[in-house]
C-alpha cells in the first residue's frame, strides 16, 4: 500500500512517499513535474528512518542516505537517476560528465531532463550537477533549494566537476513508470 507523509525541513515541508517499505518520492512544496497528488496514497507519518536521516542530513550529521528505495521512471530515466547516487556529498558534476560516464556523451539533454525528473530529491543527489561551466542550473525544488543543499554541502562551483562513480549501499528497486 502507498502512503505518505510530511516531514519539516529547512527547506520548508517535504513529503515522502513509501510502497511496500520502500521510498518512492520526496516531494518539496511547488516542485515542477509532480504527479497528480492522489497518486501518493493514503496519508500515513513519514517512516522514522527516512525522517530521522533526513533530519540528521540538514543537520550536518549525515552525508549519505541508507534507505531502501523504489526508483519509478524508464529504464533511462532509472539509469541515469542510479548514477546520481555515485556523486560524493560536497562534490559536483555535470551534465555532459553524467552522460559520458553513462556511456552516452551525446544525450546530454536526455540526461538533463532525466535529472530533472528525479522522483527522490535529496536522497537521490540530482543538485550535485551544475551546468557545463559550473553555473547552476535547473532544480525542480528551485534553484534557490538547490543553492541552500550545495552550501550545507561545502560544494563549490567548478567549472572542472568531478567524475561520477556508481554507488550501492541500499537496495534499489526500478519499475517502469
Amino acid at each position: 500500500m502507498r502512503t505518505f507523509g510530511m516531514t519539516p525541513s529547512p527547506l520548508g515541508p517535504l513529503c515522502c512517499v513509501s510502497e511496500d517499505q520502500r521510498l518512492v518520492r520526496v516531494a518539496m512544496e511547488n516542485q515542477r513535474h509532480l504527479p497528480d497528488p492522489s497518486t501518493f496514497g493514503q496519508p500515513s507519518t513519514v517512516p522514522i528512518d527516512v525522517a530521522s536521516q533526513l533530519e540528521d542530513y540538514f543537520a550536518g550529521r549525515r552525508q549519505t542516505f541508507e534507505l531502501a528505495i523504489a526508483l519509478e521512471g524508464t529504464p533511462f530515466q532509472c539509469e541515469v537517476w542510479e548514477a546520481l547516487r555515485g556523486i560524493p556529498y560536497g562534490e559536483l558534476t555535470t551534465y555532459g560528465e553524467l552522460a559520458a560516464a553513462l556511456g552516452r556523451p551525446r544525450a546530454v539533454r536526455a540526461v538533463a531532463q532525466a535529472v530533472g525528473r528525479n522522483p527522490l530529491s535529496i536522497i537521490v543527489p540530482c543538485h550535485r550537477v551544475v551546468g557545463a561551466d559550473g553555473s547552476l542550473t535547473g532544480f525542480a525544488g528551485g534553484l534557490d533549494r538547490k543553492r541552500a543543499l550545495l552550501a550545507l554541502e561545502g560544494a563549490d562551483r567548478r567549472d572542472e566537476a568531478r567524475s561520477v562513480t556508481r554507488s550501492a549501499t541500499t537496495a534499489v528497486h526500478c519499475t517502469k513508470g
